[in-house]
């Protein structure tokens, strides 16, 4: 047990697991801020659709994903470039955000079918939306790992060099 617990250590300290613990911090971020966002926005009545709630609770949640990915998980600077950046993600973005609208669906025939008081339904549809995107994410894993590519060692080498010394 304390041999794998020290063999995932020094994973963790390669480049590519650094790169998956970020993509995962990232991603536990947008998932709060997601769930918080839909359970916020229908909860309260801000917004009573079940299907508008939850495109607009994940459309606020692709914000910080997107800059959080691109400054902190693959540590890009500087302009995002259209082609090769913001389109790829914001269509990987809508698929989930399509995903979670067939999630959304369910959840809005169960409420309707069954009655079930606001926060129960409030429940159904924050937690409908969390199974969708958890569905969604090492799809997503492995092709903004594709888009946001450091291209060669040197690159990679000096990003974690630099890394280490912000950290001394």
């Amino acid at each position: 047990m304390q041999r794998r617990l020290g063999d995932l250590m020094a994973w963790a300290r390669t480049h590519e697991g650094r790169k998956i613990i970020r993509f995962t911090s990232v991603s536990a971020i947008s998932t709060v801020v997601s769930f918080s966002s839909i359970s916020i926005l229908y909860g309260f009545h801000i917004i009573p659709g079940i299907m508008t709630a939850t495109v607009t609770g994940n459309l606020i949640a692709t914000l910080p994903s997107y800059y959080l990915n691109r400054t902190w998980t693959w540590g890009k600077r500087g302009r995002s470039h259209f082609r090769k950046e913001i389109v790829p993600f914001w269509t990987m973005s809508g698929l989930g955000i399509i995903v979670s609208m067939l999630g959304a669906t369910w959840a809005k025939d169960m409420v309707h079918e069954h009655h079930w008081r606001h926060i129960v339904n409030t429940g159904l549809v924050s937690f409908t939306n969390l199974a969708s995107f958890g569905l969604f994410w090492i799809l997503k894993m492995m092709v903004f790992n594709r888009i946001f590519h450091v291209h060669t060692m040197e690159d990679m080498d000096s990003h974690l060099q630099a890394e280490e010394s912000a950290a001394r």
